[in-house]
């Protein structure tokens, strides 16, 4: 999916997208195009140019309980804000499971759009599947366009 931070490559089943690639991660072997990939990247590129807060292209969420638990939660998250992994843990009434929650944000297999990147570490960033760099870029963006998105 050609957007204007570069080719993203999704994973669908049906009607939902089951998963997303950062550039330079493309699968083995290369997945055929879908209308459904086509209004992902659409929506990709609004959020990038900060026109979009939520996506509404329907997506599948496929892992363990708790992963799935975890997923969702990251779905309440405001965005432009952060979160610990200890607070997300909390959250979800499981005050000890920090390390817990951060091996399902490792497994999310929707960065972006499940957003992930808006937990960060007690003394940093933490942690992102498709790099440092790249978690960076989306908390700067979101940061930008913070005041846009916040309900008044």
């Amino acid at each position: 999916m050609p957007t204007v931070w570069g080719i993203f490559y999704g994973g669908w089943e049906g009607p939902e997208i089951l998963g997303l690639r950062f550039p330079g991660d493309p699968p083995n072997p290369p997945l055929l195009e879908s209308p459904l990939l086509w209004q992902l990247a659409a929506e990709l590129d609004e959020y990038f140019r900060g026109e979009r807060a939520r996506f509404t292209v329907p997506m599948k969420l496929v892992g363990p309980p708790f992963y799935r638990l975890v997923w969702e939660e990251l779905l309440c998250i405001p965005y432009g804000e952060t979160l610990t992994y200890g607070d997300l843990a909390k959250r979800l009434g499981r005050p000890r499971a920090a390390r817990a929650v951060g091996l399902a944000l490792a497994r999310n297999p929707l960065p972006i759009i499940v957003p992930c990147h808006r937990v960060v570490g007690k003394n940093g960033l933490g942690g992102f599947g498709p790099g440092r760099a790249w978690k960076e870029k989306l908390l700067s963006l979101e940061a930008s366009y913070r005041e846009k998105f916040s309900p008044r």
